[in-house]
């Protein structure tokens, strides 16, 4: 899946991008793509049958979503923002068990 794995990268790297001081216009953008991102890999772990990141990323995606924003303030949503790119990165390098 190295499409999967564009997505992960290219999401973290935008998440990280959220610690600088940008325009009000980087931050959408990162909910739009982060909303599009989380959604393909929603889709992705549905596919495969991976309930517990199916539900993760879509949960991500909910929460990011640029249309009924939650505010969370700052400091949170950096707190959330390094959280994500660490959960991304994390995730593709972890293989799940075979039964």
């Amino acid at each position: 899946m190295k499409y999967e794995n564009l997505i992960k990268i290219v999401l973290s790297i935008l998440y990280l991008g959220c610690l600088g001081d940008w325009d009000y216009g980087y931050y959408q953008l990162v909910r739009f793509l982060g909303m599009i991102g989380f959604g393909l890999l929603a889709y992705y772990e549905k596919e495969r049958g991976n309930q517990e990141l199916f539900i993760l990323w879509l949960a991500s995606a909910v929460l990011i979503n640029p249309i009924f924003k939650i505010s969370l303030g700052r400091f949170l949503w950096n707190i959330v923002d390094v959280f994500w790119a660490a959960l991304l990165i994390g995730s593709i390098f972890y293989k799940p068990k075979s039964d």
